[in-house]
């Protein structure tokens, strides 16, 4: 049976100028987000709802989980949950909204820690805490998009399966 995910809630936004079908786009090819998330070391899209995470943990550890997309709207939202098995239990969306200086880029995240509020805690000690590391990736995506930092080949922009 399912774990209810009720730990740790972040939700946090940042707004681009970019239109919103390039960014949803380049988010959309999960393979694309470890060039921006430092915590993720890879992602690998396993068919068009299923991917596979692999995240660095404190203490030089790593998580792994599946997820499946739950709800795709085009340019507008990717949402997601993890499957049976993950080491972190985790639902989420990034909604991709137009407004007059682009897009606001939102991302709203809940999931349980390894180790329950002590997992919590030993993650903020290692500067792993997870409101931070979302609103930093979403700088990173920020600058990226915006051309600050070098932006992927044409071809990273389309989802590829493995």
């Amino acid at each position: 049976m399912r774990r209810k995910i009720e730990g740790i809630k972040v939700e946090k936004s940042v707004i681009i100028r970019k239109p919103p079908e390039i960014l949803y786009h380049f988010w959309r090819n999960f393979g694309n987000l470890p060039e921006i998330m430092n915590h993720l070391k890879s992602v690998k899209v396993l068919d068009r709802n299923r991917s596979h995470w692999v995240a660095k943990a404190p203490a030089g550890t790593t998580v792994e989980w599946d997820a499946e997309i739950i709800k795709d709207l085009q340019n507008e939202l990717i949402s997601w949950k993890s499957l049976e098995g993950a080491d972190v239990d985790n639902t989420g969306s990034v909604h991709f909204d137009r407004v007059p200086e682009g897009t606001q880029v939102r991302v709203m995240l809940q999931y349980n820690p390894p180790g329950g509020k002590v997992g919590a805690a030993f993650a903020k000690l290692f500067g792993e805490e997870p409101s931070q590391q979302v609103e930093d990736d979403l700088n990173r995506f920020k600058a990226f998009m915006e051309g600050t930092e070098t932006p992927p080949a044409e071809e990273a922009l389309e989802p590829k399966v493995a």
